[in-house]
């Protein structure tokens, strides 16, 4: 391996690192009020996730008390965390 190549491969770990940095978890919160379907249908809608994908979350929410169901920067999740609380549901960005 020459020099030139292992700059470019240390360059590259660089910016990989650099981007990950600000990766943020939109976790949804388990409650007694909201029913499965609702938080299924929200997961979908508001997440874009799969019915299997929001079943499963849905599920993790309800015995584990919680579940981180989106990842990406804080700008990315901010929208869809407000959307989720305009539904009634508790989701947090952490």
């Amino acid at each position: 391996m020459d020099i030139l190549t292992e700059i470019l491969e240390q360059e590259d770990v660089l910016v990989l690192e650099e981007e990950t940095t600000d990766q943020r978890e939109l976790v949804v919160f388990n409650d007694e009020v909201n029913t499965f379907d609702h938080v299924i249908n929200t997961l979908v809608q508001v997440c874009r996730h799969s019915l299997e994908q929001a079943e499963q979350c849905t599920m993790l929410i309800h015995y584990k008390g919680k579940c981180t169901v989106k990842l990406g920067s804080f700008t990315e999740l901010q929208a869809m965390c407000t959307a989720i609380h305009d539904r009634g549901i508790s989701a947090d960005i952490v």
